[in-house]
C-alpha cells in the first residue's frame, strides 16, 4: 500500500524534481535524471531491518522464545520515530511498510524525524504484567546493544497492544543501562506517563489530530461542493469504526463540536442511535465495563455498520478495513482516516470514482506523532512547557490592559478595563495541555493547506492521498538533495584514489623542501617542481602504477 502511493506520487512529482536539478548548468540532462531517480530510490527503500529471537522465563516457570522487529526505513532526518506493537500479527513486512509510512506521515507534518516500526509476535492479553515487562525491558537491552534506540538514534511511542505503561519500562531499562552518560536519557521514548517525563495532551492526540484534519477539509466550500456537503462540521452525521484510544477522542471533538454520532462500531458489538449518541457517557460506561456492549441508551446493530448512511466515517480500527468489496457500498460523503492503512488501493481507486473525499492517514492520524515530537522537544529541553513564559506573558497581559485603561482616563473615557472570561482562565489556568493542544492544530492545519495547494496545483481532484505523498516525498528529497550523497568507493577503487593522493601528497612535499632550500642559498637560483613523469590507475584492482 505505501510502496504503491509512493510510486504513484513519483510519476506526478518526478519531471518537477528532474526541472529543479537546472540549477547544475554542467549536468547533462540524462546525470540529471539519474540523480533524482537515484534519489528517489533511497528513499523507496528500507534502511535496515533488526530481526531476533529472546528467551523468557513465564511465571509457571517455563521458557519461552520470542520475536522481535525494528525496522528503520529513511535516514534523511534522525532520530527515526514509529511505534511498538505488540501482536500476533507483527511480521518482517508490516513493520517495513509502517515504518516507511511514518517516514511520510512525519514528513507531511513538518516533523524532524525519519520512520521506524517495531513489534514483537505476542498476544499481551494472554501474558501477566511481570511477564510483558520483562518482555519490555529484554527487548530494550536488544535494541541497545544493537545500537537500534537512543534519543539521537530511535526514538519509540506506543502502538497496537502497547501504552505508556510499556513506554515507562522502556525508559527506565535505558535509563538505568545508559543514563549515566546520555543526560538526554528520559527522550528515548515519547508517550510516557506525565511523571516520567510525559507531555499533556499526547493521550488524545492521535483522535483529536483526526477531528483537526477533517475541519481543515470541511470549512473549505470549494472542497465540499466537490463531494455536495455544505461547509462546517455543525449538524454533520458520524460513524467512528474503533472506540479505543483513537476513535473515542476523536468521537468526543466531533460531538463537542456539534456533529451527530451516530455509530460506534466495536469487535464485539456495533452501536446505533440515529438521535446520535451521547460520547462522553458512552467513555463512561466503557471505563466501567471495559465494553460498550451493553450501553443502555443506543441500540445494538445487527449489520455492517460500515455501510449505512453517514457524512463521515473515521475507521480508527485496523488495517484494510475498506476493500473494494465494501467501498462500493459505502454512503459517506467523507472517509477520514484514523488507523494505518484502512484503505486498499483497490478500494480508494472506488471512493474517488464515487466522489467520496478520503483524508489519509499519513495525515489524517498524524497529531499521535505530532504530539509526541512535542514530548521529545520538553525531554531534550529539560523542562515542561510554560514553565519560565505563564506568568510573565499573563503579567504583560495584565499590563497592555492596564495601560489601555490609563491612555482611555486620559482622553476623559472612565471605564474599567476588565479581561474577559475567556481571558480570565487563561491567567489562571493555562497549562501545558494548551500549548500542545494550540501547537497541534498548527502544525496540521499548515499541513492541510499545503495537501490543498499541491492537489490543486497538480489537479489532482479528490486524489489527496496522492497529494499529500507528493507533499512529503517532495521535502524528503530535498533534504536529500541539499545535504548531498555519501558515495562510498568500491574496495579497489578507494585504496587506489587513497595511494594516488598519498603519492602526489610526498611529492609535493620534496617540492616544497626543496624550493625552501633553493632560497636559503643565494648561488643555487632553480625552482624545483617534481611530478611523476607518468601514472596509470586501473580502478579494477585498485592498483597504481607511477614511473
Amino acid at each position: 500500500m505505501v510502496e504503491y502511493c509512493f510510486h504513484k506520487a513519483c510519476i506526478v512529482l518526478e519531471p518537477q524534481l528532474i526541472q529543479s536539478m537546472s540549477k547544475y548548468p554542467l549536468m547533462t540532462p540524462e546525470k540529471r535524471a539519474n540523480r533524482v531517480q537515484a534519489i528517489l530510490k533511497i528513499i523507496s527503500n528500507n534502511s535496515s531491518t533488526l530481526e531476533f529471537q529472546f528467551p523468557f522465563v513465564r511465571d509457571d516457570g517455563q521458557y519461552e522464545m520470542v520475536t522481535a522487529f525494528r525496522a528503520h526505513h529513511c535516514l534523511h532526518r534522525l532520530p527515526v520515530k514509529g511505534g511498538i506493537r505488540y501482536s500476533l500479527d507483527v511480521c518482517k513486512d508490516e513493520v517495513e511498510a509502517l515504518s516507511a509510512l511514518m517516514t511520510f506521515k512525519c514528513a507531511c507534518v513538518n516533523v524532524p524525524f525519519g520512520g521506524a516500526k517495531g513489534g514483537i509476535i505476542i498476544d499481551p492479553a494472554k501474558y501477566s504484567e511481570k511477564e510483558l515487562q520483562s518482555i519490555t525491558r529484554r527487548y530494550t537491552v536488544e535494541l541497545a546493544k544493537k545500537n537500534f534506540i537512543g534519543p539521537g538514534i530511535d526514538v519509540p511511542a506506543p502502538d497496537m497492544g502497547t501504552t505508556s505503561r510499556e513506554m515507562s519500562w522502556i525508559a527506565d531499562q535505558y535509563g538505568k543501562t545508559f543514563g549515566h552518560r546520555d543526560i538526554n536519557t528520559m527522550a528515548v521514548v515519547t508517550g510516557k506517563p506525565l511523571n516520567q517525563g510525559g507531555v499533556r495532551g499526547r493521550t488524545e492526540a492521535t483522535g483529536k489530530g483526526v477531528y483537526i484534519a477533517t475541519n481543515c477539509f470541511t470549512r473549505e466550500a470549494s472542497w465540499m461542493r466537490e463531494i455536495g456537503l455544505e461547509p462546517g462540521l455543525e449538524g454533520k452525521t458520524v460513524i467512528v469504526q474503533g472506540f479505543g484510544n483513537v476513535g473515542q477522542y476523536a468521537a468526543e471533538h466531533f460531538h463537542k463540536a456539534g456533529c451527530k454520532v451516530i455509530g460506534i462500531i466495536e469487535k464485539d458489538v456495533s452501536l446505533h442511535c440515529k438521535s446520535g449518541i451521547d460520547v462522553k457517557a458512552l467513555s463512561r460506561f466503557k471505563a466501567q465495563q471495559k465494553t460498550i456492549k451493553g450501553y443502555p441508551k443506543a441500540n445494538e446493530f445487527n449489520g455492517d455498520l460500515l455501510v449505512e448512511e453517514c457524512d463521515i466515517l473515521i475507521p480508527a480500527a485496523m488495517e484494510k478495513s475498506i476493500t473494494s468489496e465494501n467501498a462500493k457500498s459505502i454512503k459517506a460523503k467523507i472517509i477520514a482516516e484514523g488507523a494505518n492503512g484502512p484503505t486498499t488501493p483497490a478500494a480508494d481507486k472506488i471512493l474517488q470514482e464515487r466522489k467520496i473525499l478520503v483524508i489519509p492517514d499519513l495525515y489524517c492520524n498524524a497529531g499521535g506523532v505530532t504530539a509526541s515530537y512535542f514530548e521529545y522537544l520538553k525531554n531534550i529541553n529539560h523542562i515542561s512547557f510554560g514553565k519560565l513564559s505563564f506568568r510573565h506573558e499573563a503579567q504583560n497581559l495584565r499590563e497592555v490592559l492596564a495601560s489601555v485603561q490609563e491612555s482611555l482616563r486620559s482622553a476623559g473615557v472612565c471605564v474599567t478595563v476588565t479581561p474577559s472570561k475567556h481571558l480570565k482562565h487563561y491567567f489562571e489556568h493555562a497549562s501545558e495541555a494548551d500549548v500542545v493542544t494550540s501547537g497541534l492544530q498548527f502544525v496540521l492545519e499548515t499541513a492541510g493547506k499545503g495537501i490543498m495547494n499541491v492537489a490543486s496545483q497538480h489537479q489532482l481532484c479528490l486524489d489527496i492521498r496522492t497529494a499529500a505523498y507528493i507533499w512529503s516525498v517532495e521535502k524528503i528529497f530535498k533534504s536529500y538533495e541539499e545535504a548531498g550523497l555519501s558515495i562510498l568507493f568500491s574496495s579497489g577503487s578507494h585504496r587506489a584514489v587513497s595511494c594516488s593522493l598519498f603519492c602526489f601528497t610526498i611529492l609535493r612535499t620534496i617540492s616544497r623542501v626543496l624550493r625552501k632550500t633553493s632560497s636559503a642559498h643565494s648561488y643555487c637560483s632553480h625552482s624545483y617542481l617534481i611530478t611523476p613523469s607518468s601514472y596509470k590507475t586501473n580502478t579494477s584492482n585498485g592498483a597504481i602504477d607511477m614511473a
